[in-house]
């Protein structure tokens, strides 16, 4: 596939948590579209961590866009000078208390590569254990909750679990794993 041209671009909103920008872009064809939009984020992480009795640690918490309390993988900002793998075990120490354990990346995946320019790194982390209390950003609200794996299964399977970034690694995880972990 041949890339398409960039002719113009015009930042329309530039925040913390939300950057949009307006391109002119002109396809290989010839056709030039004046107005795409790309969302600009920064990498983030998320994280299947499992505690040497078999439990998965996830989070709780309100998704006001959507007006839903949501069960989902603890998960974060990559910030400015870490590695992905930095990110993911300081987000799952201050978002859960729970550190440790052997990690590797699963899997990076992109959430909507037609108007989004980042990526989330999928991390498995194993033997994980409670080694402090949570450390909570002013605007989070965030319930610890322990589920065992069959829990896990049945919420994929019932369709409870509703983030897709956490879909993806959780059915690879499920689809790949060979021991009870």
């Amino acid at each position: 596939m041949n890339r398409w041209k960039t002719l113009k671009s015009e930042y329309l909103i530039r925040r913390p948590w939300l950057t949009a920008r307006r391109d002119a872009v002109q396809l290989p064809n010839g056709e030039i579209n004046d107005e795409f939009y790309v969302l600009e984020y920064p990498d983030w992480i998320n994280v299947i961590a499992i505690t040497p009795n078999g439990d998965f640690v996830f989070v709780r918490q309100y998704r006001y866009a959507l007006d839903l309390d949501s069960v989902e993988l603890c998960a974060g900002v990559i910030e400015p000078g870490e590695t992905p793998e930095e990110g993911a075990r300081r987000e799952l120490l201050e978002e859960t208390g729970f550190g440790g354990g052997t990690w590797q990346e699963i899997m990076t995946i992109g959430q909507n590569p037609s108007t989004c320019n980042n990526w989330t790194h999928c991390f498995l982390a194993t033997g994980v254990e409670k080694l402090q209390n949570q450390q909570l950003d002013r605007t989070e609200d965030i319930e610890v909750v322990l589920l065992s794996r069959d829990e896990v299964r049945q919420m994929l399977n019932s369709g409870q679990l509703k983030q897709a970034l956490m879909l993806a690694p959780l059915w690879r995880y499920f689809a790949t794993s060979t021991t009870n972990e």
